[in-house]
């Protein structure tokens, strides 16, 4: 009786359970995609739900029931923020109604630029008369310009609307009904994968509390670096300069760079030669180098455990399916996908990887 051969259907049958799963990672990530706004307020309230817990549970320690100690929590946020947001409002007022000198700064040093950059080309293309500035239309380019970033900015407009108005609701509901919460999401494994299940969820919560909390740290650090750095230079708006230095080190090692940008437009008003803005260049750089390898290890601790082509894929891709806030919640995902894959034994290689 001849042998019967079973490989040709093994190999079927794993083909199409790995194009399942291509299929379903695509679906995923439209999902994620066109869905934006919801995805991107539902993690930022897991985030803030994690950060603000401890201190829910040392309220609940003081004899404080947890859902009043969580509204205290919600409401002493949104004070912080309100806060923050006015004292920023204030200096970015005062900022705006200096922008002319900036705006007029900056055409002219891109003038320069482009001159210089036809010059060594050697192309210089004359403006035909009639067409100075304006579209065959008749509609200034700035118009243009200003409107397409409208239609494109309604997209994060209704994210940002989204996040404003559901997050503190979502932040509440979070950490008031946190048993609650915790208890169904362990229902809905089998009885033998709970176990698993909470110490990946509890490993997670470390990670992410860890992360948090010293990234807090590290960019009020930057702030006050940046803000003293840039009084000691005498540049305008040091603080407000400062803000947006230490906001933009929340981003890994891109953000060293793109810190120079504000302060490069303030220096505008006052300096004009290389060395001067080399010097701010260095000054930022050495700010960053510091804080990213002498404090960002202490605070932020080895729980994260992401090594540098890790860190560069994930910003090169949250950034591209979300913009600014996908470089915000880059490492923040990424570390939660690490610690997910330590916990199943299929993906530990990827886990592996990914701390490697």
């Amino acid at each position: 009786m001849p042998e019967i051969e079973t490989q040709p259907s093994t190999v079927r049958i794993a083909g199409s359970t790995f194009s399942l799963r291509v299929l379903a990672a695509a679906i995923i990530l439209l999902f994620f995609y066109y869905a934006a706004g919801v995805v991107i307020t539902v993690l930022l309230s897991i985030l803030l739900a994690y950060f603000l817990d401890p201190a829910v549970e040392l309220l609940e320690r003081m004899h404080l029931p947890r859902t009043v100690g969580a509204m205290v929590m919600v409401l002493l946020l949104i004070a912080v923020l309100v806060a923050v947001g006015y004292a920023l409002g204030t200096r970015t007022e005062d900022f705006a109604a200096n922008w002319p000198k900036y705006s007029g700064l900056l055409r002219q040093a891109a003038g320069e630029v482009e001159g210089r950059i036809s010059g060594l080309e050697k192309q210089v293309t004359p403006i035909e008369p009639g067409t100075s500035g304006q579209q065959p239309g008749g509609e200034h380019p700035e118009a243009v310009a200003v409107r397409s970033m409208l239609f494109r900015g309604i997209g994060s407009l209704y994210a940002l609307f989204l996040e404003i108005t559901f997050v503190p609701f979502l932040v509440f509901f979070m950490l008031a009904g946190k048993r609650e919460v915790w208890h169904g999401t362990l229902q809905l494994f089998p009885a033998s994968k709970r176990t698993q299940v909470k110490e990946t969820l509890e490993d997670l919560r470390e990670v992410l509390r860890d992360y948090l909390a010293g990234m807090t740290l590290l960019t009020l650090m930057v702030i006050a670096a940046s803000s003293a750095f840039f009084w000691f230079l005498g540049l305008d708006f040091p603080v407000l300069t400062g803000i947006a230095s230490g906001l933009l080190n929340m981003v890994p090692y891109i953000g060293a760079v793109l810190a120079w940008l504000p302060a490069f437009i303030i220096a505008l008003a006052k300096w004009r030669t290389f060395g001067q803005f080399a010097l701010i260049a260095g000054g930022l750089m050495t700010i960053h180098v510091l804080a990213l390898n002498l404090v960002a290890p202490q605070l932020v601790g080895k729980r994260v455990r992401l090594n540098a082509v890790a860190i560069t894929i994930s910003l090169l891709f949250w950034g591209w399916v979300w913009g600014g806030m996908g470089l915000i919640l880059a490492i923040p995902i990424t570390a939660a996908l690490r610690v997910i894959c330590d916990h199943t034994e299929s993906w530990r290689p990827i886990g592996r990887w990914l701390s490697a």
